[in-house]
């Protein structure tokens, strides 16, 4: 069975490009921009056509052009002007507009296909930090909104998950120019949420450190067998809901006994999950950060 969504209502088209439902509805009515169907209960519902068409408008509008002249343009010159603003200066948008069709309709080609002509131009970094950052932002709205499932999400987020793997791989060929320190990554108990674990992962060894990445859900006294390898570690950890707010203290409490095992290991942790603690607690040898780029500043 074919379930890819084609039908959204006006709420969704809101949530998905941004423009407000009743911007979109004068749109529709001044500008006759969009012809959607009516439920039995006169609701309107847009197919996939038009909202890759409200996007297209939006990426134009957003870029200094008057609704009135988009809409006079005709629908096979709207994508083109909007390739030329994508090529020219607008890649942002218009790389983001892509995935998120990507994604509506699990078209893992048009991801591929818009990521590599990202590469052309653009590092892993920067397509990180100025496209998968926002879009996943963007998508962490949209599935709270239930404007796309889980499903969705998961498949977005695999796919950029992929990529980091292979821009990871690709630096770990070649061994560690900085030996000094051991980055050991991992995710507490309970914590499934790996991908900005994976991206400060593919950071350390972009900076030439040595990492070992035990990934998702790691027991505190399972950490400690590292402890009998080496004896300067940093441990790296990324709490997106775990552990929760209320268990923080005790997480870093048992934490701290770990650490007092060896005086040059320390814990950098950041997350959601730690967001309302500030930076000068714990303290000693557990270090707050609010944010990877903070995290990378210090490498």
């Amino acid at each position: 069975m074919n379930n890819v969504k084609t039908s959204f209502s006006i709420r969704d088209m809101e949530n998905l490009s941004g423009i407000k439902a009743h911007t979109i509805r004068i749109w529709e009515k001044r500008y006759n921009l969009f012809s959607p169907e009516r439920t039995d209960t006169n609701i309107r519902t847009y197919n996939l056509e038009s909202l890759q068409k409200l996007l297209n408008v939006t990426l134009l509008y957003k870029n200094g052009y008057k609704i009135s002249k988009i809409a006079k343009l005709g629908d096979e010159k709207i994508p083109s002007l909007v390739n030329e603003i994508v090529t020219s200066k607008s890649e942002k948008s218009g790389a983001i507009n892509s995935f998120k069709l990507a994604m509506l309709n699990f078209d893992q080609s048009l991801f591929l296909n818009t990521y590599n002509e990202l590469m052309v131009e653009k590092s892993f970094t920067q397509i990180f930090n100025d496209i998968f950052i926002p879009l996943l932002n963007e998508l962490g709205m949209l599935w709270q909104t239930n404007t796309i499932s889980p499903a969705h999400e998961h498949f977005i987020s695999n796919l950029i998950k992929q990529k980091i793997y292979i821009h990871t791989e690709q630096i770990q060929f070649n061994a560690p120019t900085k030996k000094d320190e051991i980055y050991v990554l991992f995710l507490p108990e309970n914590e499934i949420h790996e991908l900005g674990l994976l991206y400060i992962n593919y950071q350390l060894a972009l900076h030439g450190h040595k990492t070992i990445y035990l990934g998702q859900t790691m027991p505190i006294e399972s950490l400690g067998d590292l402890l009998k390898y080496y004896s300067n570690i940093r441990f790296v950890s990324y709490f997106t809901v775990s552990p929760t707010k209320a268990d923080l203290d005790d997480y870093f409490e048992k934490f701290e006994v770990l650490l007092k095992r060896s005086t040059s290991c320390k814990l950098w942790v950041l997350g959601h999950q730690i967001q309302e603690i500030s930076e000068d607690k714990p303290g000693g040898p557990i270090k707050i950060f609010k944010t990877i780029d903070q995290l990378i500043e210090t490498l």
